[in-house]
């Protein structure tokens, strides 16, 4: 068994009954939320879902990470293929009863990866220039966008020990999601569940010298500093992408 699916209860709903199709262990991740306007974010989502608000506020996620062990099951890890950084830009949706995450933008350095997200998945993937470092238990993390203007430069990490969030809490709102949204190319959504055990949270830090990467997207960001969570390592599993 995938260690992944070594824990289900938390899932808010049961895993599919069709098997996981690819792997992957997601590293050094910073969650990095700001609270948005509705409506500002509802114009940006495609026909069909319905933006999520917490407390009456919509949320816009970046988050820096590190992917590793990525990989079409029952394949083995490919020197150069697997392992590689990856910048999200998220906002949180629901459709049919799911609540899901829908996503402005990924950036990676791998080009084979970013043609598959593209293809298989249906997902804004982007070509970048990218750097993960270790110094102590911090992250320094710089990142820009091949074309346009999509930066950031920073340095993040864990400021105390691991929790669980709690349901109903804002941590957990923002983090305990098992399927994203996708334009699947047909005038229609594709759903893509995933899979992975409660998130193993730590209070974090984030100093960011440069961060753009939500203006490619027309969305403003307040002046407050962003809720921050860290996680240093999280085994996943993914179904193939369906019609929504």
């Amino acid at each position: 068994m995938h260690p992944a699916l070594c824990e289900t209860a938390h899932r808010p709903w049961p895993l599919p009954e069709a098997a996981w199709t690819w792997r992957q262990t997601w590293c050094d991740l910073l969650f990095a939320h700001w609270p948005v306007p509705a409506e500002a974010l509802a114009p940006l989502l495609p026909p069909g879902l319905k933006l999520q608000t917490f407390d009456g506020s919509a949320w816009l996620g970046v988050v820096p990470f590190r992917m590793e062990g990525v990989m079409r099951r029952p394949l083995p890890d490919l020197p150069w293929i697997s392992a590689f950084p990856e910048l999200n830009v998220r906002t949180y949706v629901e459709r049919d009863g799911k609540a899901g995450v829908w996503f402005f933008s990924l950036d990676a350095t791998q080009p084979l990866a970013v043609w598959a997200a593209r293809t298989f998945f249906h997902l804004p993937y982007h070509r970048a220039r990218m750097s993960l470092e270790h110094d102590g238990d911090d992250i320094v993390y710089r990142s820009a966008r091949r074309s346009g203007d999509a930066r950031l430069e920073g340095r993040y990490g864990p400021t105390g020990p691991v929790s669980l969030s709690q349901s109903g809490t804002l941590d957990h709102w923002l983090t305990e999601r098992y399927c994203l949204f996708a334009d699947d190319g047909r005038d229609g959504l594709s759903i893509t569940e995933v899979h992975h055990a409660p998130w193993p949270l730590q209070p974090a830090h984030a100093t960011f010298d440069v961060q753009t990467m939500h203006e490619p997207a027309g969305i403003t960001l307040p002046d407050s500093a962003p809720v921050l969570h860290f996680v240093r390592h999280l085994d996943v599993v993914v179904w193939s992408p369906r019609r929504a």
